[in-house]
């Protein structure tokens, strides 16, 4: 008899691990890195990348940083695809990149059914996967800690819903990256919530800016979701 459960889940996971080139590199600069997969070859894992930021120097800086980085072995340009998931910042760089498997968390997460749903975003050190996975939440649970434990990683569950759910996780690919960090704030603070748990003023000032500026962020990034 087949399971219960008609339809599996979509977890949004927010990741730090050892020896990773993406978050050593990303640390603390204006840009980052998306992950279209990673794949085996040969004992060493390939990984295809786009390199994004505000200017073409910033995107430049985080290339080298890529080459000269102890973590990788190699570093090579390809022609960005014109179907491309919209790239945050104003200038990009299709790369490829050839690293230790053991330093890659990706099998660690295939391996424990968490399929990705979206290319992994890697900024200011730290990576947020968005995965499908057939499972209970229960058990969600208990491979994560799997995870943490295989890779000595932090893991932190951002958020959590049923894979069809029309009031589940939005995809927020289309958004730049302050607009999707404003939006995934205001959600992790309840601010869509009756009454609000905060205000505009109190995220702003968690976020760093103006609330003037963290509103225009946020209000940017409802106007292209509720576009869809």
């Amino acid at each position: 008899m087949g399971s219960a459960r008609s339809t599996g889940l979509r977890v949004t996971l927010d990741i730090w691990h050892p020896d990773c080139w993406t978050l050593e590199v990303t640390e603390g600069v204006d840009g980052g890195l998306l992950g279209h997969g990673v794949y085996f070859i040969d004992g060493r894992a390939t990984g295809r990348f786009t390199v994004y930021g505000e200017t073409t120097a910033a995107v430049e800086a985080l290339i080298e940083a890529t080459r000269t980085s102890s973590l990788t072995d190699s570093v090579w340009e390809a022609n960005a695809r014109p179907s491309e998931t919209p790239v945050p910042g104003s200038a990009s760089r299709a790369i490829v990149v050839r690293y230790e498997q053991e330093n890659s968390i990706n099998d660690a997460l295939v391996s424990r059914g968490f399929i990705p749903d979206e290319p992994v975003r890697m900024c200011d050190g730290r990576e947020c996967w968005t995965v499908l996975v057939d499972a209970s939440r229960e058990a969600v649970t208990e491979r994560i800690e799997g995870v943490r434990e295989e890779m000595n990683a932090e893991v932190r569950i951002e958020h959590l819903t049923t894979a069809y759910s029309a009031s589940g996780v939005l995809p927020t690919d289309d958004l730049s990256e302050r607009q999707r960090e404003a939006f995934d704030l205001a959600r992790r603070r309840d601010y869509y919530r009756w009454p609000r748990e905060a205000s505009a003023a109190d995220l702003a000032a968690e976020f760093g800016v103006s609330k003037a500026t963290f509103l225009e962020h946020l209000r940017t990034a409802e106007a292209k979701l509720l576009g869809r």
